[in-house]
């Protein structure tokens, strides 16, 4: 009996394993998954889908910092369970929340894995429509202090063309200038079938602040009218016709080319 009380005994300390944290291996894991989103999004150049490259270093910090902690985290786990002492697990510094703590990780987690097998899409002219593409065809939203047109006609991008009419917007002047523009197709409700416009997001800071900008385009007779959301290398002259009851600028004698969805869709 005496034997076997002892045994209990020295098998008792060993028996009681520190317990887990929990809360710290949740930590770490959220932190990672993050990193592992924003790399994703890295690799794959999706990331051009969702900010200006102007702000992307900041992505690429938040994947360092997020990537390190997260090591961190972990490391400290690690050390946790290799002592010896009998110490709760790591805990995060208290502080004044909204929301619970299991509420707030979880939703940073479920976040980080959508983004895992989440795949963005540029926006199409479904987006435009709900975005007010009617509104873009004298207009942009940022309307430069200074703007100096150099080069050729036809190197000018459809942003470059909605800028020119932004300071002399007389359509006139533009007349039989030379024109060669990228975009997607997208049908105005209202236009002749033979109409439709050539369309590019411009990306001011992220995808939730893009807006669309566009050109009509005249086909040539016999022409089959493309389908929505189709790319399109357009090469043509400029006209002007009376569209909505206004006087535009539209791309007529134009040969379409069909093309590859860019890497970077959106003009900056």
């Amino acid at each position: 009996m005496t034997s076997s009380l002892r045994s209990r005994r020295r098998r008792s300390p060993a028996s009681q394993r520190v317990p887990l944290p929990w809360q710290a291996i949740i930590d770490g894991l959220m932190l990672l998954l993050w990193a592992a989103m924003l790399l994703r999004f890295t690799v794959t150049g999706k990331l051009y889908l969702l900010l200006h490259p102007d702000y992307m270093w900041l992505s690429h910090l938040a994947m360092g910092l997020t990537f390190g902690m997260g090591m961190a985290r972990m490391w400290q786990v690690w050390q946790m369970m290799q002592s010896s002492q009998r110490q709760g697990g790591p805990r995060s510094q208290e502080h004044i929340a909204r929301l619970p703590r299991q509420i707030s990780t979880g939703l940073l987690l479920a976040v980080a894995v959508f983004g895992l097998i989440y795949t963005p899409r540029p926006f199409t002219s479904e987006t435009a429509f709900q975005r007010g593409i009617t509104d873009v065809l004298g207009q942009t939203r940022s309307r430069p202090q200074r703007f100096v047109l150099s080069g050729a006609s036809e190197d000018r991008t459809i942003v470059d063309w909605i800028r020119t009419l932004n300071v002399y917007p007389e359509p006139e002047a533009y007349a039989g200038q030379a024109v060669k523009v990228s975009g997607f197709v997208t049908h105005i409700p209202g236009w002749p079938e033979n109409i439709f416009m050539i369309t590019r997001f411009v990306l001011t800071c992220c995808a939730a602040d893009a807006y669309p900008v566009g050109l009509p385009v005249e086909l040539p007779p016999g022409t089959e009218r493309p389908k929505p959301d189709t790319w399109l290398e357009v090469t043509g002259s400029m006209t002007t016709q009376t569209l909505d009851n206004k006087r535009q600028l539209v791309i007529g004698e134009a040969t379409l080319t069909e093309i590859p969805e860019p890497r970077t869709p959106y003009e900056y």
